[in-house]
């Protein structure tokens, strides 16, 4: 099982990338490190509303004019790269 699932949520708003996380202890690590992300706007650790849920998820606003498709990938490829470096 994947330490991690990302998903592209669309809210009222705009469109949100959300990071659940197996291991909620590392939300606000990896809150810090995603907050560099070119794309990215503002990262939040936040209270999941829903059941069956992780208690907590990372939430990924994007920048106006990025690509949540592209944010995605890219998000995907750094925590892919992050976890095979802690899980070795």
């Amino acid at each position: 099982m994947l330490p991690y699932r990302t998903e592209i949520r669309n809210s009222p708003k705009e469109q949100t990338l959300k990071i659940y996380l197996k291991d909620i202890s590392l939300g606000e690590k990896l809150k810090n490190l995603l907050e560099n992300t070119n794309g990215v706007r503002l990262v939040e650790v936040q209270e999941s509303m829903s059941r069956n849920r992780m208690e907590e998820n990372v939430t990924i606003y994007r920048e106006e004019g990025s690509s949540i498709n592209t944010l995605k990938e890219k998000v995907d490829a750094f925590l892919e790269s992050y976890f095979e470096k802690v899980d070795s």
